[in-house]
């Protein structure tokens, strides 16, 4: 198994600085996690590129040291992802919806997806108002985004105790790759509110009934979620606000 380090975690000293208990401890080592959705990045490419490392003997940059190249393999995903971060104390001096939107860091392998989500702090540590984003690389989590603007939002509503085992799950399968009509997805987003929290899976085309349908059914199996869920158009959440009808149910 290849160890993959953050020796200076951005995502974990951005997020805390604004939002999150900064006393929280973080863990740069890659963990191998056990769960249900496992299997959407298990089976990358063995093939994929190697990477070089070059480390020094005696474990300080000097030019006469003698050299070692080290190997190391990187399982390539499918498309590239990038994580974005909204914090609530930048909402509220925001000028206009989604200024305050930040990226934080694209992954292209299992190595860097690991090795970034386990530098992000556990959802039990987060405060209301703040919304984590994993969509695919350039796609802006926004509806005004030409791949989002005529698409809609599957979502639905978990309890703390399981909300980080659901947004993971839901993670590996996007990247995995694991749904049927994947090329109509554009990302996930994880909104921490104090009425309930929720994950919703952004889609780029929301006429397309079949390919919506397909996409909430295989999420809920994926999920074990037992509960209806409703698909909500980008385009009527704009106009209507908290009035937008449900376009499909679950």
């Amino acid at each position: 198994m290849v160890v993959v380090v953050v020796e200076d975690s951005s995502v974990s000293t951005m997020m805390a600085a604004e939002n999150i208990d900064p006393n929280t401890p973080t863990n740069p080592i890659l963990k191998e996690k056990h769960v249900p959705a496992i299997k959407a990045i298990s089976s990358a490419n063995e093939d994929g590129p190697p990477k070089e490392k070059s480390i020094l003997s005696g474990g300080n940059n000097i030019a006469s040291k003698k050299s070692t190249t080290v190997i190391q393999k990187s399982h390539l995903i499918q498309n590239s992802w990038a994580f974005w971060f909204d914090a609530p104390s930048s909402k509220s001096n925001q000028v206009t919806w989604g200024s305050s939107l930040r990226s934080l860091y694209t992954f292209s392998s299992i190595e860097e997806f690991w090795s970034l989500y386990n530098n992000i702090h556990p959802p039990t540590k987060w405060v209301p108002g703040a919304d984590l984003y994993c969509f695919k690389h350039k796609i802006d989590p926004k509806w005004e985004d030409p791949t989002c603007a005529t698409g809609g939002k599957w979502t639905m509503m978990f309890p703390k105790a399981t909300l980080e085992s659901n947004w993971l799950n839901t993670l590996l399968a996007l990247v995995g790759e694991q749904f049927d009509h994947g090329d109509e997805i554009c990302g996930a987003v994880l909104n921490f509110r104090a009425r309930g929290d929720k994950i919703s899976i952004w889609t780029k085309n929301a006429a397309d009934e079949d390919a919506q349908l397909s996409i909430g059914k295989q999420w809920k199996e994926l999920l074990g979620y037992n509960d209806t869920i409703g698909f909500i158009v980008h385009e009527d959440a704009k106009t209507l606000g908290r009035d937008a009808k449900e376009r499909y149910t679950l």
